[in-house]
């Protein structure tokens, strides 16, 4: 058995379980043994019911005092048992589990695990799970993985491939050899693979989870500086005139607005870029609405204006469109044409945007990842932007740079990342920072609130629906779940509309709908046809409406305090004061201490840097937490120590990864 085998090669695996599989991407034993849990879960020991807090999870160890009670609600079977120790009583319940009434009996022992909520004063436990003591006892000896599933894979039945395919774990190759791994107190690869599934304890857990993701910033840096070693050597194709500065100049001056110092100085750096011999290999980082795409813009002009072609490729077709329509309008007078491809755009009108790009009628193209696809030629293209770069991979960024002979290239960025990381994480580029905002810009009043400030939240978006404004109100779930206790957005709308009436226009939206209805949508906000939008973070990039002025965020515990300050970014946009209500459902010292620190500030390098002082040994465990990056596993802010590990390495041993064959690099990731 090895990596390349399929899973159907583990026994007990058939063609039914492989389909199940193939759902979530797993098709070899490879994709098996790098879908890394996404949780593990601790059994610690039983704690009193009155002792238990509040929205934490707990095991509790109590008697059943009631016969087991079934009822239906519209189509959902609802199992309830009461129980209690000697410090109270908890009302326990299952969904669509009416079998549960033959497991427990008045008067038996059992040690429940889940987390327990007080409602209407009385203590409640969802979904828990049940043991008997003595099962109990062995569950406190072990930690269990928990891993990304999909309808009909169980978690057991995952954690039975994975254990068979232990061999291919044990025989897994190291390409660090031991003098490196002692020196950097890195624990042998096969070693880290096993415990990344088979966790000994928290010491090998934390110690595995450092190898992974070592490994993953290693391959990454090792192809940025693959990529940055290969344009140094490159003329470039595409030297802009230096007598093409003073119609910059004019492109600027003749802009409605002023840009700031450090928007001048961004635009400066780029233009010496696009001047010297050398391709442009920059980072455009600034915090959300800093004023990026006005940028963009300018360097966009330069290389229209010196004969050549502009992309700029983005993560979601809603942000396509956006800066298809602003940048339209900034082009308009100068006779630029700019064309907007997506995955949605009409067959026949892609065929025709194709041969206007292959002719050179088109100077600027703007979209997502159609802009790479097979069938798009360019005449002459001279610079790629991508926004929203940590979005894309490094071969996607690649293949839109393959498109064109050497162009420019720009990534942007309102990632909060601190200073020190920016520069290992981006090796292959130079650095443009706008640290300031646009002036008039008015800094947004935050609030962290519990939910029973719920009511004065949405009495505060009347008052400013009444002045005309608009209001953004984040859920974290799409639809109703039986196991997550989230709002979610579906019905959250309706409950706002039965709250408001006619009085305020409650619209709804989140990413499984159709592109065409999220555009519709968005469109009618942006229009102020919609005074009230309800969504998932679908929002978090791609939308500028400076008239809305409310952000409220509901279960901000559920989130990453870079993705809050991304969401917070939609509001504070235009002249108007702005305010952000983080609805905290969680009121752990914890999740209280994470949101005080957007509660104090706006600025999202500071509140980076403070992520990453908040964060402890226990942030390991939820392994994806900030979602940054196109890795499996390493977080920068999690793992920042290993990421400088990595750049060392990759400085002292060079050639590393020379040995393309190795089958345990991981280069896949890239």
């Amino acid at each position: 058995m090895n990596l390349e085998d399929n899973i159907t090669s583990i026994k007990g695996i058939g063609q039914k379980t492989s389909d199940l599989f193939h759902h979530i991407g797993i098709y070899k034993i490879s994709d098996l043994i790098y879908t890394y849990p996404r949780k593990y879960v601790t059994y610690e020991e039983p704690v009193d019911i009155a002792s238990a807090s509040d929205g934490e999870r707990h095991a509790i160890m109590a008697i059943i005092v009631s016969h087991p009670e079934v009822k239906k609600v519209r189509n959902l079977t609802i199992t309830s048992v009461s129980v209690r120790d000697a410090t109270g009583s908890v009302r326990i319940t299952w969904f669509n589990s009416p079998f549960m009434k033959n497991v427990f009996h008045k008067g038996d022992t059992f040690i429940f695990v889940g987390e327990i909520k007080i409602k209407n004063n009385m203590r409640v436990m969802d979904m828990p799970e049940y043991y008997t003591l003595e099962k109990y006892k062995e569950m406190t000896k072990v930690w269990q993985p928990v891993y990304p599933l999909t309808h009909g894979l169980s978690n057991k039945t995952f954690q039975k491939a994975v254990k068979g395919a232990v061999e291919v774990i044990q025989n897994t190759e190291d390409y660090l050899t031991v003098e490196v791994r002692n020196e950097y107190e890195l624990m042998p690869r096969n070693k880290a693979l096993y415990n990344m599934h088979f966790p000994k304890d928290e010491e090998n857990l934390v110690r595995a989870i450092k190898r992974m993701a070592f490994d993953e910033f290693l391959s990454f840096l090792y192809e940025m500086r693959k990529i940055k070693k290969e344009n140094a050597v490159i003329f470039s194709t595409h030297k802009v005139n230096p007598d093409i500065y003073e119609k910059l100049t004019g492109f600027i001056n003749n802009l409605p607005f002023k840009l700031t110092d450090a928007q001048k100085r961004s635009v400066n750096e780029i233009y010496e870029d696009m001047k010297s011999d050398s391709i442009m290999n920059r980072l455009l980082q600034g915090d959300v609405g800093s004023g990026k795409t006005i940028v963009a813009a300018a360097a966009l002009y330069v290389t229209v204006i010196s004969g050549w072609q502009g992309a700029l490729m983005v993560p979601t077709e809603v942000l396509a469109y956006q800066h298809f329509n602003d940048l339209k309008k900034v082009f308009q007078p100068y006779n630029i044409a700019v064309e907007c491809l997506t995955g949605a755009t009409p067959v026949k009108e892609k065929r025709k945007i194709y041969e206007k790009l292959k002719n050179h009628e088109i100077d600027i193209i703007i979209g997502t990842h159609a802009l790479i696809q097979e069938g798009v030629e360019y005449h002459d293209l001279g610079l790629v932007i991508t926004d929203e770069q940590h979005r894309f991979g490094v071969r996607q960024r690649k293949k839109l740079s393959e498109k064109g002979n050497f162009p420019h290239m720009l990534v942007m960025s309102a990632t909060p990342i601190p200073r020190t990381l920016a520069i290992i994480m981006y090796a292959d580029l130079d650095i443009s920072i706008i640290d300031e905002l646009p002036k008039g810009r008015i800094p947004i009043k935050n609030c962290v609130v519990g939910t029973e400030y719920r009511r004065t939240s949405y009495n505060f978006i009347l008052s400013e629906v009444k002045k005309g404004h608009q209001a953004y109100v984040i859920c974290p779930l799409v639809e109703e779940s039986e196991v997550l206790d989230a709002e979610n957005v579906i019905e959250y709308a309706e409950k706002m509309k039965g709250y408001y009436g006619d009085s305020v226009r409650v619209r709804y939206l989140h990413g499984k709908m159709s592109n065409e209805e999220k555009n519709e949508i968005l469109q009618e906000f942006v229009n102020r046809e919609t005074d009230v939008l309800v969504s998932t973070t679908v929002i978090e990039v791609g939308i500028n409406n400076p008239n809305a002025t409310v952000m409220m965020i509901e279960n901000s515990e559920r989130f990453g305090l870079a993705q809050l300050h991304q969401l917070r970014g939609r509001v504070g946009r235009g002249s108007e004061q702005s305010y952000c209500i983080f609805i905290n459902g969680k009121k752990s010292k914890e999740s209280t201490e994470r949101l005080m620190v957007l509660k104090n500030s706006n600025d999202g390098f500071y509140i980076a840097s403070e992520d990453l002082k908040l964060r402890g040994p226990g942030d390991f465990f939820g392994i994806r937490q900030s979602g940054e990056f196109m890795f499996k596993l390493a977080d920068i802010y999690n793992h920042a120590d290993m990421l400088k590990k990595a750049q060392e390495v990759i400085f002292k041993y060079e050639n590393i990864f020379e040995d393309t064959e190795n089958k345990s690099v991981p280069l896949s990731i890239l």
